[in-house]
């Protein structure tokens, strides 16, 4: 009993550690060199956390690219693994991030992410882009517009550190992402002229995780619409 009595707490220490993020996430695997592309490294606005990508090139166009969160001694991978490197923009206050992640010729999503205890993770289940295309086909005037099907992309609106003061607007700081949502038809279900979209904006609310479309962008998502 005595010896079990011993072993117990260093079972326990083992298990603290097996559970521990910061310690599982230590770098990139092998294979995995950081780019020397000054274009693909970003620093939050309060300098406390630096962004690493790192490419493995597998030949036959295998390419693998990871990008890493690094806070003095911790890394963290901000998920998921893609085949391109990818920009970012952070909100002024440093708590959100938002990672433009091209996916092929003319295509991108968007991926969300939130700071907690100091280390960026997903904020959502689902990427920021299959959300906000989600919200755009279920809105009234959008659910008989036929789906796109070629180079779709979601583009987050320059001016999320200023809270999108150039729009004109006063709205509050680090709360509002603009997403633009763009694409067009390969093969058009109805085989009419309509080319596709592009331009059609809307409202990302970082504190309640809704969507909306405000005012100002009324005008021009009707045009985008036809």
């Amino acid at each position: 009993m005595t010896a079990s009595r011993r072993t117990a707490p260093w079972l326990a220490l083992a298990f603290t550690l097996a559970a521990s993020p910061a310690l599982a996430a230590s770098g990139p695997p092998p294979g995995f060199v950081l780019t020397d592309n000054a274009d693909l490294a970003f620093t939050s606005p309060d300098g406390a956390t630096r962004l690493e990508q790192y490419m493995k090139d597998g030949g036959d166009w295998d390419v693998k690219w990871q990008v890493w969160a690094r806070r003095g001694g911790q890394m963290t991978e901000l998920k998921p693994e893609q085949g391109y490197g990818a920009g970012f923009r952070f909100t002024a206050d440093s708590q959100w991030l938002v990672r433009m992640q091209k996916t092929g010729s003319g295509e991108q999503d968007l991926f969300l992410y939130h700071s907690v205890n100091g280390s960026f993770t997903n904020a959502t289940s689902k990427s920021l882009s299959d959300l906000a295309w989600a919200y755009f086909y279920g809105r009234p005037e959008t659910k008989r517009f036929a789906k796109l099907d070629f180079h779709i992309s979601a583009n987050l609106l320059e001016g999320t550190e200023e809270a999108y003061r150039e729009l004109g607007v006063d709205w509050p700081n680090n709360r509002y992402l603009v997403i633009s949502l763009g694409g067009e038809y390969d093969k058009h279900p109805k085989n009419t002229v309509m080319k596709g979209l592009g331009g059609w904006q809307c409202r990302y609310d970082l504190q309640t995780g809704k969507f909306d479309v405000p005012e100002i962008f009324a005008k021009d998502n009707a045009k985008a619409l036809t």
